[in-house]
């Protein structure tokens, strides 16, 4: 009975730890499913989705408009403007002793300007050349920026300058215009003209303010050459939509080209093969394929000065040079009384579309011709108001475009700590 009862229990030990063994091993096996497929499943939620992720941010925050969206967008603006005023002011501080250096020239400066003295006269004409040129610049950045979609400058502002310092060269025999009120109004000068006026003299006219304006639009290609460039270097993906048609573009078979996209191809092989020249020779010729030069330039790791010195001689110098002349040639006395003339040449409506253009042009002849104490014509035309509203309408449009910019700019930052929250959790 005894032996029997042991063995009994035996038996009923062995069965009960193999039980628990078997619970034991369930339970692992269970554990281990479960972090296989949540590991799977992250992958798959990390790799697969990422795509349309970014596709649908993207359609998210191309939505973030004044028009359709006011108070949002405007509030991320002001967010997003207080923290690059934050990024700038640390900047600042960790360069302070430049800062400071800076400050204390701008102080001398200061006084140099205030303390009257025989030096008075050099400052007022370095204060007068420095706010000249540093006003094309701006402008030519502004036409830059955007990779085309920035404020068209040229069609603006200099490229009308250019026009009213030919046609007043024209009218007055001269280019000797009295300053002031010149570059603010041109008046011709009292003396006679001694002879005709040439091409060279009315290019030399404009020549400073033209090759300010170039060199602007030079550094306008900086922004995305360094962006280009730091993404190469780092790897990393910038989630930018040009950089992305950039590489898309790249990756994309000869087969599925259209014209357009062999033409920027084109463009980019030559920049990458021949370097300075064929950066050179791009930037020199007015064409918009031009406008992925910073992108080309910082995907293929091309040295800054390599870059921005042809980008700068080509747009400043030679390019400027080419608009200058096509102006002038096409605003010239002659060439426009023959425009005037084929105006009246159209059927039915060319007597009246010739009156506005011609009372126009006896309008600003009638400015040059007038002198100090003289009153100025102040007859409105409506070529001239249009003209005026329409820049006032694009100077709208551009700083809209800037503050849908930076509110878009903010929903992506957003959007990339979110997404960085979630893949720490």
């Amino acid at each position: 009975m005894e032996s029997r009862q042991v063995e009994t229990n035996n038996t009923q030990r062995f069965t009960n730890s193999t039980t628990e063994q078997q619970t034991r091993l369930g339970l692992g096996d269970m554990y281990v499913l479960c972090l296989l497929f949540k590991c799977v499943s992250l992958s798959i939620d990390s790799e697969f989705p990422a795509d349309e992720r970014k596709q649908k941010d993207r359609e998210e925050r191309e939505a973030l408009v004044l028009w359709k969206k006011p108070v949002q967008t405007l509030y991320y603006f002001t967010l997003e403007l207080l923290i690059t005023l934050e990024s700038w002011i640390s900047r600042l501080w960790q360069q302070r002793q430049t800062v400071f250096g800076l400050l204390i020239l701008l102080i001398l400066f200061i006084l140099a300007y205030r303390i009257e003295g025989t030096h008075q006269k050099y400052v007022r004409y370095m204060e007068k050349k420095t706010l000249w040129c540093a006003y094309w610049v701006g402008l030519g950045i502004l036409s830059s920026v955007g990779l085309g979609t920035g404020l068209h400058t040229f069609l603006l502002y200099l490229g009308p300058h250019i026009a009213s310092v030919t046609l007043a060269a024209y009218e007055c025999g001269s280019v000797d215009f009295p300053e002031p009120p010149y570059p603010d109004q041109i008046v011709c000068p009292t003396q006679e003209a001694a002879g005709s006026i040439s091409l060279w003299t009315i290019i030399s006219k404009v020549r400073l303010e033209a090759c300010m304006w170039g060199a602007g639009t030079a550094i306008g290609e900086l922004p995305p050459y360094f962006m280009a460039r730091a993404a190469r270097l780092s790897g990393a993906d910038p989630d930018d939509e040009d950089y992305q048609k950039f590489e898309e573009l790249l990756d994309q078979a000869e087969s599925e080209q259209d014209f357009a996209t062999r033409a920027k191809l084109a463009v980019q092989k030559l920049i990458q093969k021949v370097g300075f020249f064929g950066i050179l020779a791009c930037a020199s010729i007015p064409n918009p394929l031009f406008d992925l030069a910073g992108i080309t330039c910082g995907h293929f790791l091309v040295p800054f000065w390599t870059f921005f010195g042809a980008t700068l001689i080509g747009k400043a110098v030679i390019k400027m040079h080419i608009q200058k002349l096509f102006v002038i040639i096409t605003f010239s006395k002659h060439i426009v009384e023959q425009m005037v003339s084929l105006i009246g040449a159209v059927p039915a409506l060319g007597a009246a579309l010739q009156k506005p253009f011609r009372e126009y042009l006896e309008a600003q002849k009638a400015k040059l011709h007038h002198h100090t104490g003289e009153g100025i014509p102040t007859e409105e035309n409506w070529l001239s108001w249009l003209f005026e509203k329409l820049v006032v309408i694009m100077v709208c449009f551009f700083v809209c475009s800037i503050v849908n910019s930076m509110a878009q700019s903010f929903a992506k930052r957003r959007q990339q700590e979110k997404l960085s929250g979630g893949k720490t959790e």
